[in-house]
């Protein structure tokens, strides 16, 4: 079973969007949807779903006839097809669209796309924007995916989730389409996520069965982020859940520590020379693609330095005391980030490979 298979086991869930008119970006997530403001639940006999093997003919070859060519323009770079085929609901937001596509050349280019899971979203019975929710059975009833879109206004939608073969770090993309009123019913592009397929050569199933094998060995840090790793891989949004990442979410929570518990989190280094050991404190720790590698992000209470190498050498020296806590991690992760904030406002950023850290 290759890459793009064991993934699609993975790929089919609850997906979710959480705000109106807005961008969420994480690593190599992008959204871009058309939403109203109202947050009123709405009754899912309201909508309904299709799922890819349930679709007619005519309905597959018109989504994938539109979304195949939006692929290809983010993977080669083409922002007059991109721009020309947004819907009209978030033309205004072309320039975050743009810089959007452009970060995600680097995990897309030279791919070609294979759908693994298309979905038709109907919400055109909607009395009202509100919160969605839409049930999507595939074709021998074995297993329904929901599908929950919030603030969403009446109208058509498509779900599309693919592959790019050939492409670097195994590329993966989430596209959702909107039949468009102002150009005629039209599918036009309404949201784009790009997220790695592998890391450091490895994919999700590896990811996971390595959390397995650290849970085992009782390193239960090293295993959380392992599990966060292999769920990030799986499928390039982060608001799905399937039976497959069910599992996967079981299995996190059962671990005997959760990194999350442990915060705020005081790290000491020790004292050197003339200088008495100083301490600062963890607030927030989670994972970090954000240099295609799995890296592991701390946030911590800077004291405000204003010289850079000051600064890094404080940030340094929290990754250093961190690790002597959970000197496990090293085997595990490309690296860390540290984020320091101050007054509740980052103040510096730095990422460090694990050798690098003393």
């Amino acid at each position: 079973m290759g890459p793009a298979r064991k993934r699609e086991s993975a790929a089919q869930g609850v997906v979710s969007t959480t705000h109106s008119w807005w961008i969420s970006c994480r690593g190599l997530n992008y959204l871009f949807l058309i939403v109203a403001a109202a947050l009123t639940t709405v009754p899912s006999a309201a909508t309904t779903c299709i799922s890819q093997g349930s679709l007619k003919p005519a309905d597959l070859e018109e989504l994938t006839a539109t979304a195949t060519p939006l692929a290809g323009a983010v993977a080669g770079q083409n922002f007059n097809l991109l721009q020309a085929s947004l819907l009209s609901a978030v033309v205004g937001d072309w320039e975050s669209i743009r810089g959007a596509a452009q970060a995600a050349a680097p995990v897309l280019k030279g791919g070609q796309v294979n759908w693994r899971s298309v979905y038709l979203l109907d919400a055109t019975d909607l009395k009202a924007p509100g919160d969605t929710q839409f049930f999507c059975t595939n074709a021998d009833s074995s297993l329904t995916v929901t599908v929950t879109l919030h603030s969403l206004p009446q109208g058509r939608y498509a779900l599309m989730l693919g592959d790019l073969t050939g492409s670097p770090m195994a590329g993966q993309l989430a596209l959702i389409l909107g039949a468009d009123p102002a150009a005629g019913g039209k599918w036009k592009l309404g949201g784009l996520f790009v997220r790695e397929g592998q890391l450091e050569g490895h994919d999700g199933i590896w990811f996971w069965t390595r959390a397995r094998e650290l849970a085992q060995k009782n390193t239960p840090w090293s295993a959380w982020f392992s599990y966060d790793v292999a769920r990030w891989l799986l499928i390039p949004v982060d608001f799905v859940s399937t039976p497959h990442l069910e599992k996967l979410n079981r299995e996190q929570a059962q671990l005997k520590a959760n990194p999350i518990d442990a915060l705020p989190l005081t790290v000491t280094a020790p004292p050197s020379g003339s200088n008495p050991a100083k301490s600062w404190k963890i607030i927030g720790l989670h994972l970090d693609t954000t240099l295609h590698a799995s890296d592991i992000a701390l946030t911590y209470e800077g004291t405000g330095l204003s010289d850079p190498q000051a600064a890094r050498g404080e940030a340094v020296a929290v990754m250093s005391a961190l690790l002597k806590l959970h000197p496990e991690l090293r085997d595990s992760f490309h690296g860390l980030w540290a984020y320091a904030e101050t007054d509740g406002k980052r103040s510096y950023a730095i990422e460090v490979p694990m050798h690098d850290i003393p």
